[in-house]
């Protein structure tokens, strides 16, 4: 294919036009390491509680890379020197920080693959492209991990305004309908700009900033948050984690080779060669939801109740409260569903547990976001603004849950 070809204009519901201005980002989006984002749900399981929100990683990819090259136009006006190559550095970088997402992301980093994170899988996946392309991702590289000396770059791609979130909140936003997530990207980046090496928003901006950090505080409680949402992936979890002790009892479950694969190993950081990211690789939502509905008429009551609740959406009852939940209170509805359904004690803890949620919208701890007054002096978001909802958005909101069965409402006084 001739390089001419390689430069496409992909029309997105949210932004309208986007365009893919570079070969090498073309090729890097037809890899099958990108393609497989098509096959990720962005929001997981949320599409339980808000039927729209069917959407892919591979959208929120592309969304960031478009407000990226937007945010440098408007750097690049303001007189930020960012060189070509820094430029599709950072487009690449922003392209590719979520492909390390496994399907159902959240509740795969806790159950199939163990104690690494998507993050840590994102590199690996990173590194082995740059093989692929010859090395031209290195400076890509480079800027996701924070070893490029223009520390500002590393803040357009993580921070408590970057362009990830920037994008999942529109987007999220306009597929679930929860109005309350919109935000102005557009006057966000105008707003943008670099003092010191530090990512800065002028002054003017500070009411698009208030209202994207209350955005999101109203996002993660009414969806990511949502009480249905997090039943499911809870639920989700405990499915996966019981196939894989199925599995290593030596009972053959019904799944594709690369589930199967996942379910037989105990896969950690270390145990990622090429070829296991390679059949990670091969691993969507599909190969989930296929095991899923075979499963639901296993033989074993723990696996196909667990899957039923998932398919038939008959999820349990999930419980917010402000205090911890007490064990009494475990142990009796625990006993409950051992006598109703004549279980084991291990096999009760599967649907009866509790936990905890946070959400903080902005973290006073971590790296502010800055703003640059008319005077050219910086001030934490926080400090700048009039508004007290700040100060408050900025503490730290625990909510701890209780999940169980809806079978036990008839003997439970809850």
């Amino acid at each position: 294919m001739s390089e001419i070809n390689k430069l496409k204009i992909l029309n997105d519901p949210i932004y309208g036009f986007i365009s893919i201005t570079n070969p090498l980002v073309y090729d890097l989006i037809q890899h099958p390491y990108f393609q497989r984002l098509r096959r990720i749900s962005q929001m997981g399981l949320s599409y339980l509680v808000y039927p729209g929100a069917h959407h892919t990683r591979f959208h929120h990819a592309l969304g960031c890379m478009h407000i990226m090259q937007k945010t440098i136009q408007v750097l690049k006006f303001k007189g930020v020197e960012i060189s070509e190559e820094e430029e599709n550095a950072l487009c690449i970088a922003i392209l590719l920080h979520d492909i390390g997402h496994g399907p159902f992301s959240h509740a795969m980093e806790h159950s199939i693959v163990e104690n690494i994170s998507h993050e840590n899988i994102s590199i690996l996946f990173m590194d082995s492209l740059n093989k692929t392309f010859d090395g031209r991702l290195s400076l890509a590289i480079q800027i996701f991990k924070g070893n490029y000396h223009r520390k500002f770059m590393l803040q357009l791609i993580s921070s408590q305004l970057d362009m990830d979130r920037m994008d999942y909140l529109k987007r999220d936003s306009f597929y679930s309908g929860v109005a309350e997530g919109n935000i102005n990207s557009e006057r966000l980046i105008q707003m943008f700009n670099v003092k010191d090496d530090m990512l800065v928003i002028e002054e003017k901006g500070i009411y698009s900033v208030e209202k994207f950090l209350v955005a999101r505080r109203l996002m993660y409680w009414q969806a990511y948050l949502h009480k249905t949402s997090v039943a499911a992936e809870l639920v989700l979890t405990r499915i996966l984690k019981r196939a894989k002790e199925l599995t290593h009892n030596n009972k053959i479950l019904p799944a594709s080779e690369p589930l199967q694969f996942f379910l037989k190993n105990k896969i950690e950081a270390d145990d990622f060669n090429d070829e296991v990211l390679k059949t990670f690789s091969y691993l969507d939502d599909f190969d989930i939801i296929s095991a899923i509905k075979s499963w639901q008429f296993n033989d074993d009551f723990v696996l196909s109740e667990l899957s039923k609740m998932i398919i038939n959406r008959d999820l349990p009852k999930i419980r917010m409260q402000a205090e911890k939940v007490s064990k009494e209170e475990v142990s009796a509805l625990r006993r409950n569903i051992i006598q109703k359904q004549g279980i084991t004690e291990k096999e009760a803890e599967y649907f009866v547990f509790r936990g905890k949620i946070k959400n903080q919208a902005y973290n006073k701890q971590g790296e502010p976001i800055h703003i640059l007054k008319k005077d050219r002096t910086i001030e934490d978001v926080v400090d700048a603004s009039d508004q007290l909802n700040l100060k408050a958005l900025s503490k730290e909101v625990t909510k701890y849950y209780l999940c169980f069965p809806k079978v036990l409402l008839e003997k439970a006084a809850i």
